[in-house]
């Protein structure tokens, strides 16, 4: 009798598995904004206090390599909402919204199309809000405020977030598998803001208070002061004399962008708790990402919009709870895009992408593979505003970078392998005159095949 029993109950339970292995997963994307790659205890900043990310890469799969192909908020998330490059979709300023034909080749609008429950929370980045497509709307166009100032009383916007996904999450039907965007503001700064540009919660104002923050490389006067006119009196120099002209600046706004990091890693660990009291952690793929990477003082500057590293390198983390278990706290090198994105959440969801998708899906290396014939190169683009931020074009190759300033006598290349942090511009090295020739060559090839 016992042991009928216990065949019963294991073959119950091996049903019970097939059909969460065949149920399409919920899904849960989490952009920060303005968030470098090393901005991570796990990642390379040890004095950063994410312990929740932290096990979520212990947990998932981290790719060391992960970077936007045009480092600015509005491109790049319409970049991921579409999985095209810039030079494709054509969004290249503030006020453009997604199309109907957009809207509804994005990661959103297929997931609608197959029945998903839809949520969007926080910065919409893109123009306009496209509204129509949410079950659970809670995104705001524009940059939106930390502190709203008709209500002081309310709490930091991060914390409204979460409260946020928390009423998502409640409300979900069971019927049907969930797809949750949330769209941090953490960890930009606020613009106009000049006294408290870097708005915290203020419980976690004792964070990092007896620490010393030590400045990022390349932000010597001396190494400034070698850099062409044009880039000693940009955006990001303007920026740099709002954030971290003096110490006592650099050390405040440092701490309250880590801060803000911080408030946003406990969000994340309360939406896992979350998940698991609400019993949907095991069929829940989790992706976390930012629109852009950071300069916090390097080179001179604050800002992104370059197509050096502190700029283009973003984190990002992708935990499969159904994905074998020797994967878990990989670290994988593979270039990994914005672009593939949507392709991602579109394979875990079992589709294909959208028409006209430049991006691949990422699933098959969580799941611990590894394809023969990935990229080992990509083309970086940045045209906004270029009498304020000077446009550029860059080829990005797993050793060398090329950087051509458009409309300007003046380019750069380094050898990332010796120089990581991009100090020595090579471009004048006898030495480097051919492989800079092939750069060349491979960046117009790269342009016309991102349109």
């Amino acid at each position: 009798m016992k042991l009928c029993t216990l065949l019963v109950a294991a073959l119950s339970f091996g049903i019970c598995c097939e059909i969460l292995a065949a149920a399409p997963p919920n899904i849960i994307v989490l952009v920060t904004d303005d968030h470098r790659a090393d901005s991570l205890g796990c990642a390379g900043t040890p004095i950063l206090h994410t312990p929740n990310l932290d096990e979520f890469a212990r947990q998932g799969v981290r790719f060391e390599n992960a970077f936007v192909t045009t480092s600015i908020c509005a491109m790049s998330r319409a970049t991921m909402m579409l999985g095209q490059y810039q030079s494709r979709h054509g969004i290249d300023d503030f006020q453009t919204s997604l199309s109907p034909a957009q809207r509804d080749a994005s990661y959103f609008g297929r997931l609608k199309q197959e029945g998903y429950y839809l949520g969007f929370i926080g910065k919409w980045g893109v123009a306009e809000p496209s509204r129509e497509l949410f079950d659970f709307d809670r995104g705001f166009p524009g940059q939106g405020r930390f502190f709203d100032p008709k209500h002081p009383e309310r709490p930091h916007l991060t914390i409204r977030m979460g409260n946020q996904a928390f009423k998502f999450l409640d409300e979900c039907p069971a019927d049907r598998p969930f797809c949750l965007s949330i769209s941090f503001k953490a960890a930009h700064i606020q613009d106009g803001d000049k006294e408290t540009p870097y708005p915290f919660e203020p419980d976690l104002a004792d964070l990092y208070a007896d620490e010393e923050i030590p400045r990022y490389p390349l932000s010597e006067s001396e190494f400034i002061a070698k850099q062409p006119p044009f880039l000693q009196s940009n955006e990001a120099r303007v920026r740099w004399a709002i954030s971290f002209d003096t110490d006592e600046k650099y050390q405040r706004n440092v701490k309250g962008h880590y801060r803000q990091i911080s408030g946003v890693d406990r969000v994340v660990g309360r939406i896992r708790r979350k998940l698991a009291e609400l019993g949907h952690d095991k069929n829940t793929v989790i992706l976390f990402t930012s629109d852009n990477g950071y300069f916090l003082g390097d080179r001179g500057w604050a800002g992104k919009w370059f197509a050096h590293e502190a700029s283009i390198r973003v984190p990002l983390i992708i935990y499969d709870p159904r994905m074998p278990r020797d994967q878990a706290g990989k670290v994988r090198e593979e270039f990994a895009l914005n672009i593939d994105l949507a392709p991602t959440v579109l394979d875990f969801a079992g589709l294909e992408p959208s028409e006209g998708m430049q991006g691949v899906s990422l699933k098959p290396i969580v799941e611990g593979q590894t394809p023969s014939d990935w990229r080992t190169e990509f083309y970086y683009e940045h045209t906004y505003q270029p009498e304020t931020i000077p446009s550029s074009e860059a080829v990005r190759t797993e050793r060398y970078k090329y950087i051509r300033y458009l409309g300007r006598d003046f380019e750069e290349f380094y050898d990332l392998e010796t120089d990581p942090i991009e100090a020595n511009n090579l471009i004048d090295d006898p030495k480097s005159q051919q492989l800079v020739a092939e750069l060349k060559d491979r960046l117009t090839e790269l342009r016309e095949a991102a349109k």
